[in-house]
């Protein structure tokens, strides 16, 4: 479990390509201190597990679903990321209950700055749409976010200095793809709630 309060910049150093799945040595000196193999740490937003650990260096590979679902595919050499260690229990939730499980991508659709924040608007699958509130959370390559707009197909999001210096959305440019993971409450509630629904409907409309 994470919280979305990303830790440090990291950076991929190697990509070894498998035949349906990837390895990755990724650079983060922040959050290989004390991993051991089987640990996970989430990449934008895409928990992994640690298979390798030397130095502050650490491997993960990641499986042809994964890179199916989320941008992970497009990392190369030289590819920042964002790195996060799990929660620790009785810490302080500085974000949202972040899974590290993505629930598709978006593409950063335009960036508008202004004096002290800067507004990024990302594109938002349909089926997704629905969980997606204005200000409720999401979580955008592994960032957790409060949004400004909800539209049918896209959100805003205003991004401060800090998020801006510390995070790869200071960096992603219009066309770039980004990590979405939407409020894992939302998808749970339609679920407890949605057999629920049917009942309802067909009530009112036999008035």
């Amino acid at each position: 479990m994470f919280t979305g309060i990303v830790e440090e910049l990291g950076e991929v150093t190697a990509v070894e390509n498998l035949d349906d799945a990837s390895r990755f040595r990724l650079r983060g000196p922040v959050v290989t201190q004390g991993a051991q193999h089987g640990d996970s740490i989430a990449v934008n937003g895409v928990c992994l597990t640690v298979v390798e650990h030397e130095g502050d260096e650490f491997t993960a590979d990641v499986m042809a679903e994964t890179l199916n679902r989320s941008s992970l595919g497009a990392l190369a050499v030289g590819s920042r990321v964002n790195l996060e260690r799990p929660m620790a229990l009785g810490a302080r939730l500085g974000g949202h209950i972040v899974q590290g499980h993505v629930d598709g991508t978006g593409t950063v659709i335009e960036r508008k700055p202004s004096e002290n924040w800067e507004i990024v608007k990302v594109s938002l699958p349909a089926d997704l749409s629905r969980y997606v509130v204005e200000k409720g959370s999401i979580t955008v390559d592994g960032i957790s976010l409060t949004v400004v707009d909800a539209g049918p197909d896209y959100f805003t999001v205003s991004l401060i200095p800090t998020t801006l210096d510390l995070t790869t959305l200071g960096l992603k440019q219009p066309g770039d793809p980004v990590n979405l993971e939407v409020d894992v409450v939302a998808k749970y509630v339609e679920r407890l709630l949605g057999d629920r629904a049917v009942p309802v409907a067909a009530e009112e409309a036999s008035k």
